[in-house]
């Protein structure tokens, strides 16, 4: 049921998908003589679009939390494994075409290869079924673990964890089938932008992982004052930052995250 209803809210909420909802309805309300209610849905509409599509809103929200966690530091002791959360291949165009399709986060595929030759002894993990609600099902991990496998990762140090669906089940699924021990360090391997949701979730599950950003999406914060100059590029931004926002509200609310915003823990 959460998952059901976390894919409803978060197509509404995106905001190319909310514009064209209230647009849509302001034209119905003017084909229905509704001409003032009408009128008013579509001036909201067109200066969303004009907001989220060209000035830096998305930047400014997606800074808040890509910089949420600084990039991670080496300090002499080895990480026992590096789990990488999927998003980073596209799973149904890599079935139907028969290679591996990536897509904008492939750098968490990147950092994959790059730890586990740094770190020789430690296990990879990559979590990620499939989200897709009305697609057909094809799980990402398995078509991960054959592309690390060509690229010459051991097929012993892959662990493939296909079953969850969202980042909670990353981490209830994850945390299950590694089933850490104390003491050990696991690095958490995914987009800037997802790590607050992503570590808010894996201390829920018990699980106290050590991020490692990737992804970053933006240059810093002297992006906050850049606008875009293509619309697409603005909603797209908008569109992610509004979705990891909505998300991490969602498993905070739902008691799936440990705190609403998670940090860093004090050295």
């Amino acid at each position: 049921m959460f998952f059901l209803l976390a894919k409803i809210i978060g197509f509404v909420t995106l905001p190319s998908n909310a514009i064209a909802i209230v647009s849509g309805l302001g034209l119905c309300l003017l084909l229905l003589k509704r001409h003032r209610a009408g009128a008013s849905l579509l001036t909201v509409g067109i200066v969303s679009l004009l907001v989220f599509g060209y000035s830096p809103a998305g930047n400014v929200l997606l800074l808040t939390l890509s910089d949420r966690f600084p990039a991670w530091q080496y300090d002499g002791r080895d990480p026992a494994g590096i789990i990488v959360l999927g998003g980073a291949i596209d799973p149904g165009i890599s079935a139907a075409r028969g290679a591996v399709e990536t897509n904008g986060s492939a750098e968490r595929v990147i950092a994959a290869l790059e730890l586990a030759r740094r770190f020789p002894g430690a296990r990879i993990v990559y979590s990620s079924g499939s989200g897709n609600l009305i697609a057909d099902f094809v799980p990402e991990a398995p078509i991960a673990g054959r592309l690390l496998e060509t690229l010459g990762i051991s097929p012993e140090r892959i662990v493939l964890e296909s079953g969850s669906r969202t980042t909670d089940e990353n981490a209830r699924f994850t945390s299950k089938l590694i089933s850490p021990k104390p003491g050990e360090r696991w690095l958490l391997v995914t987009s800037a932008y997802h790590m607050p949701r992503s570590i808010g979730v894996f201390r829920k599950a018990g699980f106290d992982v050590e991020a490692y950003p990737v992804d970053w999406r933006t240059r810093g914060w002297v992006d906050a004052s850049r606008p875009f100059g293509r619309l697409s590029a603005g909603l797209a931004s908008s569109d992610t930052a509004v979705h990891e926002w909505v998300g991490l509200i969602a498993y905070w609310l739902a008691g799936r995250s440990d705190r609403l915003l998670p940090a860093p823990r004090p050295p």
